[in-house]
């Protein structure tokens, strides 16, 4: 029989709203995430709410997506856009809230599934205060990683390497979503703590149902066009630039009715708003202008078209640690070429389902590119195998049934070890003592 009320789970991710429109400033695959696996949790019988930092006032403050979950907005900080560099010293109060929301809804949660390093911090001021809630964490990138290249560490790195390095050794569980990921975590965090290695997922029926003539017909493209795509957030980690120059530089730009997409959103202003003027004046300066274009954000009523349109999805990340962008590609029967770096070794099989190239290896992504484009038929058999990859094992259902099974077997450990622990109240005034230092 199935069960309609499992229990009540709190899914945490204070910098990333799974309400928000994707494409927007630091809004990508981790909001996509933790809104997909709640959603997905709540349909099998777990009451869900997600929570979030409100940033911006005229948000709703709370967000019903249907039977069982729903996004919670706590204030925390001013009710505006802030980079995560700066959101710790917010914290503190984020743990308040939360605490004064559970007391004035009367719920309590078995269990938090806590995302980025920002959350695992506020989940473990948590099981300060609820000795017996169970806590689980997913990095979704990881400031050891980020930091090997920097000369100097920005001044929040020295707490995020210590806040994840705490995390991996006390929480209940770290999930890894590859297992490129989970030898990073040993080789660069720390050797203690649990590690189970669950991946990401991706809508299986909304990608990969329309073909490649319907979609480019739906979005005004030609039967004839060679469409090189790029879908994501306007970041110098994702290296756009890269992929700007493999075409720039390589016999790729003078295929005929070439057309080079980069889809994603930007704030005029912000960083990412920059970094979109940043690459198109390289654009501009390559002569790329005229077969480059700029969609904007996509979302809900057009992404999957521009997925199955695409002769190739490139994929030019420094940094993965898995990257939901291949996979909803390759749900879509549109080969992939990658870096090979992070998740993206697990996701792109090489010369199955795509590519791959060292990351910032602008000729070598040209000539990964071009083999793709010259050929028709071995792009059609790689798409093809993408969608079978993905069917097999990255759909949100296969996820939430590993989060599924995860849960339920920490849930039932604190249960029967479980003894009482009194907690000192002052414990969240220490916690801003600790920001404070």
């Amino acid at each position: 029989m199935f069960l309609t009320r499992k229990h009540r789970i709190a899914l945490i991710s204070v910098d990333g709203d799974p309400a928000a429109e994707i494409g927007q400033e630091e809004a990508g695959g981790q909001n996509v995430y933790v809104r997909q696996v709640g959603e997905t949790l709540a349909a099998q019988g777990w009451q869900v709410d997600m929570f979030t930092r409100r940033s911006d006032p005229e948000q709703a403050r709370i967000v019903e997506h249907q039977p069982n979950c729903r996004t919670i907005r706590l204030t925390a900080g001013p009710a505006e856009f802030m980079s995560r560099d700066v959101l710790f010293e917010h914290l503190p109060a984020f743990v308040e809230q939360f605490l004064t929301f559970q007391q004035q809804e009367g719920v309590e949660y078995s269990l938090v599934h806590t995302h980025y390093w920002l959350s695992s911090w506020v989940g473990m001021r948590l099981k300060r205060q609820m000795p017996s809630l169970v806590q689980v964490h997913t990095y979704h990138s990881l400031g050891a990683v980020k930091y090997r290249t920097l000369g100097d560490l920005p001044p929040i790195g020295h707490k995020r390497l210590a806040v994840e390095k705490s995390c991996l050794e006390t929480v209940d569980a770290v999930v890894a979503t590859s297992p490129q990921e989970r030898e990073h975590m040993r080789s660069l965090v720390s050797t203690e703590g649990r590690i189970d290695m669950i991946p990401c997922g991706t809508d299986i029926s909304r990608f990969g149902h329309i073909t490649r003539a319907a979609a480019r017909q739906q979005l005004g493209f030609s039967p004839a066009d060679k469409i090189v795509l790029y879908v994501g957030r306007f970041d110098p980690r994702k290296g756009i630039e890269t992929l700007v120059r493999a075409v720039g530089q390589s016999d790729i730009r003078h295929l005929p009715n070439l057309k080079l997409v980069i889809g994603g959103g930007s704030r005029p202003g912000q960083s990412d708003g920059l970094e979109r003027d940043r690459i198109e004046s390289i654009v501009q300066d390559l002569g790329l202008t005229d077969c480059t274009l700029f969609p904007g954000r996509l979302g809900d009523d057009n992404l999957h078209l521009y997925y199955a349109a695409a002769d190739v999805c490139v994929v030019p990340s420094h940094y993965e640690p898995f990257g939901l962008v291949p996979i909803e590609a390759m749900a879509s029967h549109t080969p992939v070429v990658a870096s090979n770096v992070g998740g993206l070794q697990y996701t792109v099989v090489p010369e199955v389902t795509g590519l791959l190239v060292p990351p910032k290896d602008a000729a070598g992504f040209a000539t990964a590119i071009a083999r793709i484009l010259k050929n028709p038929a071995w792009r059609d058999k790689l798409g093809n195998a993408g969608r079978q990859r993905v069917e097999l094992g990255f759909s949100w259902s296969s996820v939430a049934a590993r989060l599924e099974q995860l849960y339920l077997q920490l849930i039932a450990d604190v249960a029967t070890e479980a003894v009482p622990v009194e907690v000192a109240p002052a414990d969240v005034k220490s916690d801003a003592q600790e920001v404070a230092a």
